[in-house]
Protein backbone atom coordinates (compact mmCIF):
# COMPACT_ATOMS: atom_id res chain seq x y z
CA UNK A 1 0.00 0.00 0.00
CA UNK A 2 1.38 3.38 -0.53
CA UNK A 3 -0.13 6.38 0.83
CA UNK A 4 -0.96 9.91 -0.30
CA UNK A 5 1.94 11.07 2.30
CA UNK A 6 3.45 9.77 5.50
CA UNK A 7 5.00 12.07 8.06
CA UNK A 8 8.68 12.26 8.60
CA UNK A 9 9.74 10.86 12.03
CA UNK A 10 13.06 11.78 12.64
CA UNK A 11 15.09 9.08 14.90
CA UNK A 12 13.41 8.00 17.90
CA UNK A 13 16.27 8.22 20.43
CA UNK A 14 16.82 11.54 19.73
CA UNK A 15 12.96 12.43 20.31
CA UNK A 16 13.25 11.05 23.33
CA UNK A 17 16.13 12.80 24.29
CA UNK A 18 13.81 15.53 24.79
CA UNK A 19 10.91 14.25 26.27
CA UNK A 20 13.77 13.15 29.27
CA UNK A 21 14.14 16.92 29.37
CA UNK A 22 10.29 17.57 29.83
CA UNK A 23 10.15 15.00 32.28
CA UNK A 24 12.88 16.43 34.22
CA UNK A 25 11.38 19.87 34.08
CA UNK A 26 7.84 18.64 34.37
CA UNK A 27 6.89 22.04 32.50
CA UNK A 28 4.27 20.69 29.94
CA UNK A 29 2.73 23.76 27.90
CA UNK A 30 2.58 27.07 28.05
CA UNK A 31 5.56 28.68 25.95
CA UNK A 32 8.00 26.29 27.76
CA UNK A 33 11.62 26.35 27.29
CA UNK A 34 11.58 23.81 23.89
CA UNK A 35 8.87 26.00 22.18
CA UNK A 36 10.62 29.10 23.18
CA UNK A 37 13.65 27.63 21.38
CA UNK A 38 12.27 26.31 18.22
CA UNK A 39 10.72 30.18 17.97
CA UNK A 40 14.12 31.00 17.70
CA UNK A 41 15.62 28.10 15.82
CA UNK A 42 12.34 28.80 13.27
CA UNK A 43 13.88 31.99 13.53
CA UNK A 44 17.33 31.15 12.17
CA UNK A 45 16.23 28.60 9.56
CA UNK A 46 13.88 30.96 7.89
CA UNK A 47 16.06 34.25 8.36
CA UNK A 48 13.33 36.14 9.69
CA UNK A 49 13.09 38.52 12.66
CA UNK A 50 9.54 38.10 14.19
CA UNK A 51 8.03 34.71 14.54
CA UNK A 52 5.53 33.17 16.85
CA UNK A 53 4.95 29.56 17.52
CA UNK A 54 0.95 28.39 17.97
CA UNK A 55 -1.67 25.50 18.19
CA UNK A 56 -1.61 25.17 13.91
CA UNK A 57 -2.57 26.87 10.79
CA UNK A 58 -6.23 27.70 11.57
CA UNK A 59 -5.51 29.47 14.68
CA UNK A 60 -2.61 31.40 13.27
CA UNK A 61 -5.38 32.33 10.56
CA UNK A 62 -7.76 33.50 13.07
CA UNK A 63 -5.79 35.34 15.12
CA UNK A 64 -4.16 37.20 12.13
CA UNK A 65 -7.79 38.70 11.41
CA UNK A 66 -8.52 39.17 14.85
CA UNK A 67 -5.36 41.06 15.36
CA UNK A 68 -5.71 43.45 12.59
CA UNK A 69 -8.91 43.93 13.67
CA UNK A 70 -10.39 43.25 10.16
CA UNK A 71 -14.30 43.72 9.02
CA UNK A 72 -16.64 43.15 6.33
CA UNK A 73 -15.37 41.72 3.43
CA UNK A 74 -12.06 39.51 2.76
CA UNK A 75 -11.15 38.76 -0.90
CA UNK A 76 -9.76 35.46 -0.80
CA UNK A 77 -9.43 31.87 -3.18
CA UNK A 78 -11.80 29.48 -3.81
CA UNK A 79 -8.72 27.00 -4.44
CA UNK A 80 -7.25 26.53 -0.85
CA UNK A 81 -8.00 24.58 2.06
CA UNK A 82 -11.24 25.03 3.89
CA UNK A 83 -9.58 27.13 7.27
CA UNK A 84 -8.89 29.56 4.14
CA UNK A 85 -12.54 30.61 3.81
CA UNK A 86 -13.85 29.34 7.43
CA UNK A 87 -10.89 31.74 9.23
CA UNK A 88 -12.94 34.11 7.71
CA UNK A 89 -16.60 33.20 8.11
CA UNK A 90 -15.34 32.60 11.89
CA UNK A 91 -14.36 35.90 12.83
CA UNK A 92 -17.36 37.21 11.39
CA UNK A 93 -16.52 38.33 8.37
CA UNK A 94 -17.46 37.61 4.83
CA UNK A 95 -14.99 35.89 2.28
CA UNK A 96 -15.21 37.32 -1.19
CA UNK A 97 -13.72 35.07 -3.83
CA UNK A 98 -11.61 36.04 -6.86
CA UNK A 99 -11.22 33.00 -9.56
CA UNK A 100 -7.39 31.74 -9.99
CA UNK A 101 -5.05 31.95 -12.64
CA UNK A 102 -4.81 28.68 -14.68
CA UNK A 103 -1.42 28.46 -14.92
CA UNK A 104 -0.34 28.91 -11.12
CA UNK A 105 -3.69 27.75 -9.35
CA UNK A 106 -3.20 30.83 -7.11
CA UNK A 107 -5.21 34.08 -6.64
CA UNK A 108 -5.64 35.73 -9.94
CA UNK A 109 -4.17 39.02 -9.00
CA UNK A 110 -5.88 41.01 -12.59
CA UNK A 111 -8.81 40.65 -11.04
CA UNK A 112 -8.69 41.18 -7.57
CA UNK A 113 -9.63 45.38 -8.00
CA UNK A 114 -12.63 44.39 -9.12
CA UNK A 115 -14.01 43.11 -6.50
CA UNK A 116 -12.90 45.38 -3.91
CA UNK A 117 -15.99 47.74 -2.53
CA UNK A 118 -16.05 50.04 0.42
CA UNK A 119 -16.39 47.23 2.40
CA UNK A 120 -13.42 45.26 1.60
CA UNK A 121 -10.77 45.28 4.59
CA UNK A 122 -8.18 42.83 3.26
CA UNK A 123 -6.80 40.62 1.02
CA UNK A 124 -6.18 36.75 2.12
CA UNK A 125 -4.51 35.01 -0.49
CA UNK A 126 -2.76 31.03 -0.56
CA UNK A 127 0.44 30.13 -1.61
CA UNK A 128 -0.82 26.93 -3.00
CA UNK A 129 0.72 24.00 -3.12
CA UNK A 130 3.74 26.41 -1.82
CA UNK A 131 3.50 28.22 -5.22
CA UNK A 132 4.22 31.74 -4.49
CA UNK A 133 0.81 34.48 -5.45
CA UNK A 134 2.21 37.73 -7.22
CA UNK A 135 3.20 39.47 -4.44
CA UNK A 136 3.72 42.37 -5.68
CA UNK A 137 1.02 42.96 -7.48
CA UNK A 138 -0.94 42.15 -4.11
CA UNK A 139 0.84 44.39 -2.47
CA UNK A 140 0.42 47.13 -4.84
CA UNK A 141 -2.89 46.98 -4.93
CA UNK A 142 -3.05 47.28 -0.86
CA UNK A 143 -1.37 50.28 -0.80
CA UNK A 144 -3.74 51.75 -3.41
CA UNK A 145 -6.46 51.01 -1.51
CA UNK A 146 -5.70 50.99 1.62
CA UNK A 147 -6.03 47.40 2.42
CA UNK A 148 -4.27 45.03 5.07
CA UNK A 149 -2.60 41.77 3.24
CA UNK A 150 -2.48 38.16 4.79
CA UNK A 151 -0.89 35.27 3.35
CA UNK A 152 -1.90 31.43 3.67
CA UNK A 153 1.31 30.18 3.54
CA UNK A 154 0.26 26.55 4.83
CA UNK A 155 2.48 24.76 1.97
CA UNK A 156 5.00 27.14 1.83
CA UNK A 157 7.46 26.76 4.43
CA UNK A 158 11.15 27.53 3.40
CA UNK A 159 9.84 29.01 -0.29
CA UNK A 160 11.73 32.05 -1.07
CA UNK A 161 10.71 34.86 -3.73
CA UNK A 162 12.93 37.50 -4.91
CA UNK A 163 15.42 36.43 -2.66
CA UNK A 164 13.95 36.20 0.39
CA UNK A 165 11.28 34.40 2.73
CA UNK A 166 8.18 34.01 1.43
CA UNK A 167 6.74 34.77 5.19
CA UNK A 168 8.45 38.42 4.51
CA UNK A 169 5.15 39.61 2.53
CA UNK A 170 2.10 40.94 3.63
CA UNK A 171 1.22 42.45 6.89
CA UNK A 172 0.67 38.59 8.37
CA UNK A 173 1.96 35.24 7.05
CA UNK A 174 1.06 32.05 8.40
CA UNK A 175 2.29 28.59 7.89
CA UNK A 176 0.89 24.85 9.14
CA UNK A 177 3.19 22.90 11.02
CA UNK A 178 0.84 19.90 10.87
CA UNK A 179 2.46 16.36 10.64
CA UNK A 180 1.33 16.26 6.69
CA UNK A 181 4.01 18.90 5.90
CA UNK A 182 7.54 18.83 4.51
CA UNK A 183 8.51 20.19 8.34
CA UNK A 184 6.35 19.98 11.23
CA UNK A 185 5.50 19.52 14.74
CA UNK A 186 3.43 17.01 14.46
CA UNK A 187 0.50 20.02 14.88
CA UNK A 188 1.33 23.75 15.11
CA UNK A 189 2.01 26.60 12.63
CA UNK A 190 3.60 29.85 12.44
CA UNK A 191 2.88 33.23 12.59
CA UNK A 192 5.36 35.88 10.82
CA UNK A 193 5.23 39.83 10.76
CA UNK A 194 7.59 42.51 10.43
CA UNK A 195 5.54 44.82 12.80
CA UNK A 196 7.33 44.42 16.15
CA UNK A 197 3.64 46.36 18.12
CA UNK A 198 1.62 43.85 16.09
CA UNK A 199 3.80 40.70 17.22
CA UNK A 200 3.51 41.97 20.75
CA UNK A 201 -0.12 42.11 20.37
CA UNK A 202 -0.14 39.09 18.77
CA UNK A 203 1.92 37.17 21.77
CA UNK A 204 -0.49 38.58 24.44
CA UNK A 205 -3.28 37.49 21.94
CA UNK A 206 -1.63 33.83 22.08
CA UNK A 207 -1.94 32.93 25.50
CA UNK A 208 -5.27 34.59 26.07
CA UNK A 209 -4.21 38.39 26.59
CA UNK A 210 -2.60 38.29 29.03
CA UNK A 211 0.38 41.19 30.06
CA UNK A 212 0.31 39.92 33.79
CA UNK A 213 -0.22 37.37 35.77
CA UNK A 214 -3.21 39.34 37.30
CA UNK A 215 -3.53 42.03 33.66
CA UNK A 216 -4.67 41.99 30.83
CA UNK A 217 -3.97 43.60 27.54
CA UNK A 218 -5.55 41.95 24.46
CA UNK A 219 -8.77 40.14 23.69
CA UNK A 220 -7.03 36.70 23.61
CA UNK A 221 -7.70 32.98 22.84
CA UNK A 222 -5.34 29.80 23.97
CA UNK A 223 -3.04 29.59 20.89
CA UNK A 224 -0.09 28.24 22.96
CA UNK A 225 1.68 24.76 21.36
CA UNK A 226 2.82 21.88 23.83
CA UNK A 227 6.49 20.72 24.65
CA UNK A 228 6.15 17.66 23.20
CA UNK A 229 4.82 19.02 19.93
CA UNK A 230 7.51 21.84 20.35
CA UNK A 231 10.03 18.61 20.44
CA UNK A 232 8.77 17.08 17.43
CA UNK A 233 9.76 20.11 16.09
CA UNK A 234 13.21 20.62 17.16
CA UNK A 235 13.92 17.31 16.32
CA UNK A 236 13.34 17.35 12.88
CA UNK A 237 14.85 20.84 12.33
CA UNK A 238 18.44 19.03 11.22
CA UNK A 239 16.71 17.06 8.68
CA UNK A 240 14.95 19.68 6.68
CA UNK A 241 17.74 20.04 4.17
CA UNK A 242 17.94 15.99 3.49
CA UNK A 243 13.79 16.20 3.25
CA UNK A 244 13.94 18.82 0.77
CA UNK A 245 16.50 17.16 -1.18
CA UNK A 246 14.83 13.61 -1.26
CA UNK A 247 11.29 15.46 -2.12
CA UNK A 248 13.07 17.37 -4.97
CA UNK A 249 14.73 14.13 -6.18
CA UNK A 250 10.94 12.49 -6.31
CA UNK A 251 9.92 15.24 -7.88
CA UNK A 252 11.83 15.15 -10.96
CA UNK A 253 11.50 11.32 -11.31
CA UNK A 254 7.82 12.16 -11.71
CA UNK A 255 8.80 14.90 -14.53
CA UNK A 256 10.30 12.91 -15.69
CA UNK A 257 8.11 9.32 -16.19
CA UNK A 258 5.19 11.61 -16.69
CA UNK A 259 6.33 13.50 -19.73
CA UNK A 260 3.59 12.27 -21.85
CA UNK A 261 0.89 11.55 -19.28
CA UNK A 262 -2.29 13.95 -20.22
CA UNK A 263 -1.73 16.25 -17.39
CA UNK A 264 0.08 19.19 -16.61
CA UNK A 265 1.47 20.45 -13.42
CA UNK A 266 0.98 24.61 -11.94
CA UNK A 267 4.22 26.80 -13.15
CA UNK A 268 5.79 27.96 -10.45
CA UNK A 269 6.31 31.46 -9.45
CA UNK A 270 9.56 31.98 -11.69
CA UNK A 271 11.48 34.32 -9.26
CA UNK A 272 10.71 31.38 -6.37
CA UNK A 273 12.63 28.84 -4.75
CA UNK A 274 10.41 25.45 -4.93
CA UNK A 275 9.98 23.18 -1.31
CA UNK A 276 8.57 20.46 -3.15
CA UNK A 277 6.02 20.25 -0.37
CA UNK A 278 3.33 18.39 -3.53
CA UNK A 279 3.09 16.77 -6.42
CA UNK A 280 -0.70 18.10 -8.20
CA UNK A 281 -1.06 17.31 -12.03
CA UNK A 282 -4.00 18.77 -13.56
CA UNK A 283 -5.38 16.53 -16.14
CA UNK A 284 -7.00 16.60 -19.11
CA UNK A 285 -10.28 15.73 -18.28
CA UNK A 286 -12.09 15.12 -15.23
CA UNK A 287 -13.20 11.60 -16.79
CA UNK A 288 -9.13 10.94 -17.04
CA UNK A 289 -8.66 11.96 -13.77
CA UNK A 290 -11.06 10.06 -12.25
CA UNK A 291 -9.95 6.67 -14.19
CA UNK A 292 -6.31 7.02 -13.09
CA UNK A 293 -7.72 7.88 -9.09
CA UNK A 294 -10.10 4.52 -9.28
CA UNK A 295 -7.31 2.45 -10.67
CA UNK A 296 -4.33 3.40 -8.55
CA UNK A 297 -6.82 3.39 -5.63
CA UNK A 298 -7.56 -0.64 -6.59
CA UNK A 299 -3.74 -1.27 -6.73
CA UNK A 300 -3.81 0.03 -2.93
CA UNK A 301 -2.12 3.50 -4.19
CA UNK A 302 -3.84 6.49 -2.52
CA UNK A 303 -3.99 10.15 -4.40
CA UNK A 304 -6.37 13.05 -3.45
CA UNK A 305 -8.14 16.03 -4.88
CA UNK A 306 -6.67 18.48 -3.19
CA UNK A 307 -9.09 20.76 -3.25
CA UNK A 308 -11.85 19.46 -3.93
CA UNK A 309 -14.38 20.53 -4.67
CA UNK A 310 -13.93 24.82 -5.32
CA UNK A 311 -14.80 26.33 -1.92
CA UNK A 312 -16.98 28.79 -3.89
CA UNK A 313 -19.78 26.23 -4.19
CA UNK A 314 -19.19 23.27 -1.15
CA UNK A 315 -19.76 25.05 2.18
CA UNK A 316 -22.98 24.71 3.38
CA UNK A 317 -23.28 28.13 5.46
CA UNK A 318 -22.44 30.21 1.72
CA UNK A 319 -24.13 30.57 -0.80
CA UNK A 320 -22.82 28.60 -3.62
CA UNK A 321 -20.80 30.55 -6.98
CA UNK A 322 -19.14 29.43 -10.02
CA UNK A 323 -15.60 30.49 -11.15
CA UNK A 324 -14.38 29.04 -14.70
CA UNK A 325 -11.00 28.51 -13.91
CA UNK A 326 -11.59 27.15 -10.30
CA UNK A 327 -13.93 24.99 -11.12
CA UNK A 328 -11.77 23.47 -14.22
CA UNK A 329 -9.08 22.99 -12.08
CA UNK A 330 -10.88 21.40 -8.82
CA UNK A 331 -12.81 18.50 -10.62
CA UNK A 332 -8.91 17.41 -12.83
CA UNK A 333 -6.38 17.86 -10.09
CA UNK A 334 -5.25 15.49 -8.42
CA UNK A 335 -2.36 14.93 -5.88
CA UNK A 336 0.35 12.02 -6.21
CA UNK A 337 2.13 9.98 -3.46
CA UNK A 338 5.04 12.20 -2.21
CA UNK A 339 6.58 11.78 1.14
CA UNK A 340 10.34 11.07 2.14
CA UNK A 341 10.15 7.05 2.89
CA UNK A 342 8.57 6.79 -0.92
CA UNK A 343 11.18 5.20 -2.58
CA UNK A 344 12.35 5.37 -6.49
CA UNK A 345 10.85 1.85 -7.04
CA UNK A 346 7.32 3.46 -5.80
CA UNK A 347 7.58 6.47 -8.44
CA UNK A 348 8.54 4.55 -10.87
CA UNK A 349 5.41 1.97 -10.73
CA UNK A 350 2.69 4.96 -10.01
CA UNK A 351 3.96 6.52 -13.01
CA UNK A 352 4.15 3.18 -15.34
CA UNK A 353 0.35 2.41 -13.98
CA UNK A 354 -0.70 6.05 -14.91
CA UNK A 355 0.54 5.96 -18.64
CA UNK A 356 -0.92 2.19 -18.64
CA UNK A 357 -4.10 3.55 -17.32
CA UNK A 358 -4.51 6.32 -19.45
CA UNK A 359 -3.49 4.37 -22.65
CA UNK A 360 -6.46 1.30 -22.30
Amino acid sequence: MIPITKPFLPPQEEYQSYLDGIWKRQWLTNMGPLASELEMSLKAHLQLKHLLYVTNGTVALQMAIKALGLTGEIITTPFSFIATTSSIVWEGCAPVFVDIEASSLTIDAGKIEAAITTNTSAILATHVYGNPCDVKTIQAIAEKHDLKVIYDGAHAFGVEVYGKSIFEYGDISICSLHATKLYHSTEGGIIVTKDAALLKRLAYMRNFGFSGPESFAELGINGKNSEFHAAMGLANIPYIEQIHNKRKALTELYHLRLKHLKAVAPIWHKAATINYAYYPMVFESETLMLKCMDQLKASEIFTRRYFYPSLANALPYLEPQDFEVTDMVAKRVLCLPLFYDLTVEEVELICRLLLRIQNN
